[in-house]
């Protein structure tokens, strides 16, 4: 078993366990923002017979602190696409998470926008909004932005908990070789079937696109179904699923009544749910059905 301390490799709940109280810190001391002191706050209270456990003692740690501990805890977060991000001063946590949307990288009209909406959350309550920006899509955050400034103190003291409840979940997870922790992940899977053969539409090229129209996958139909997204928490927002029909019935000698190419839309609003999407497809027409567990 690699030694606790060695940086290269993640080590196991029991390894933190047994760790010495100073390698337990250094390990898991930046998974609050700036805030060495969580870990800390917990050590003592060791072993932990889950990762979920620990992370249930850490935001205790928090959520019992008085509010302006809690505030100042909060203030240790950078803006959503602001000053920060732009600049790349930002722990390499966030630098990933706000990365995904390419939140450093926006265009002048966009970072007015963002930073507007920045100041004014920051006025209103005396600290940055945060949110789990790997949950979202730019739509989504955006949306949440609008409506959580109309919300009073009280609710946004207890939100931004929650939210950085779920970043430091995710956080923990990347830093626990065996978490076990549940719930981090959604998935979507398409199946298509050929209805007029009866069968799955073997060769069928699907391509799934954001609500901005960027490529995030592409597959082909194998017969056995398709995972077009997995390993993170989906994004809410619009999707398009954009069907190469037309390839597909000119290859089995149908005589096409469809558009070489069919984009379908559809949304989703669960970003740890498995959606399973039932695409039929035949010479005059299409339908999507879509399952959500979770």
């Amino acid at each position: 078993m690699p030694a606790v301390s060695d940086t290269a490799v993640r080590p196991t709940l029991a390894q933190l366990n047994a760790a010495d109280a100073s390698v337990f810190c250094s390990l898991l001391g930046d998974v609050f923002e700036h805030a060495p002191w969580v870990a800390a706050a917990i050590v003592d209270q060791r072993p932990f017979a889950t990762a979920d456990a620990l992370h249930r003692a850490m935001l205790a740690a928090v959520a019992a602190r008085a509010e302006d501990a809690r505030v100042a805890l909060f203030n240790g977060h950078p803006e959503l696409a602001g000053a920060a991000a732009r600049l790349g001063h930002m722990t390499a946590d966030s630098v990933r998470e706000q990365g995904g949307l390419a939140l450093d990288a926006l265009s002048p009209q966009d970072s007015a926008r963002w930073d507007a909406l920045n100041a004014a959350y920051r006025a209103r309550f005396g600290f940055p909004f945060i949110l789990c920006i790997k949950r979202h899509t730019r739509a989504s955050a955006l949306a949440a932005f609008a409506q959580r400034l109309a919300n009073d103190r009280g609710t946004e003291l207890a939100n931004t908990l929650v939210e950085i409840g779920r970043i430091t979940r995710l956080r923990l997870a990347e830093r626990i070789a065996d978490h076990g922790l549940n719930g981090l992940h959604g998935s979507l899977a398409v199946q298509a079937r050929d209805r007029q053969r009866g069968r799955p539409a073997e060769g069928l090229h699907l391509a799934l696109h954001d609500a901005d129209g960027a490529l995030l996958a592409a597959s082909v139909e194998n017969g056995a179904g398709v995972a077009l997204m997995t390993g993170a928490p989906l994004r809410m927002g619009r999707y398009e699923l954009r069907v190469a029909l037309g390839d597909y019935l000119r290859r089995h000698g149908d005589a096409a009544e469809l558009p070489d190419v069919v984009p379908i839309a559809f949304a989703i609003d669960a970003p740890e749910a498995a959606y399973r999407l039932a695409l039929s497809v035949a010479p005059w027409s299409y339908s999507l059905a879509c399952e959500r567990e979770g």
